[in-house]
């Protein structure tokens, strides 16, 4: 069971498909920025917040498998999960779902912490895990 989960929706739109329709793979890593970005915001931090405090969080690694494809002007569900606290690196899982709730794609972004000044890495600021645990004590009481 996740710690953190998080879903909102996206309409496919036209520039963001291929010839036949089909929304082009790499839109889905967008997808996948955006789900977190609003779980950020739900959080109640945005990332120019956390760049304020002198935190950059670089992507890492991205994973993205492609199971069915999404076409023009669907409304997509994409779904973030956080399944373990953030030490020097923040791992979040994606399911985007269709119209019809089928799964269509499954990824994963790893992030990590870097000081803003040095651009050397460093650990996941406490403010930034007080945050976290407030927001999963929040989402279990609901």
């Amino acid at each position: 069971m996740s710690l953190i989960s998080y879903q909102t929706q996206v309409r496919v739109r036209y520039k963001d498909t291929d010839q036949m329709g089909i929304m082009h793979h790499s839109n889905y890593i967008v997808l996948y920025e955006t789900a977190r970005t609003e779980w950020l915001r739900d959080m109640g931090l945005t990332y120019a917040e956390i760049e304020r405090r002198g935190v950059m969080s670089p992507i890492i690694e991205v994973q993205s498998r492609y199971h069915y494809p999404a076409f023009y002007d669907e409304v997509l569900t994409v779904k973030v999960m956080m399944d373990e606290m953030p030490s020097a690196r923040l791992n979040i899982s994606s399911e985007v779902y269709n119209e019809a709730g089928r799964l269509i794609n499954t990824g994963r972004v790893t992030l990590g912490f870097m000081n803003a000044q040095t651009r050397r890495p460093c650990r996941a600021p406490e403010w930034f895990v007080e945050a976290l645990e407030g927001y999963i004590a929040k989402q279990n009481k609901e």
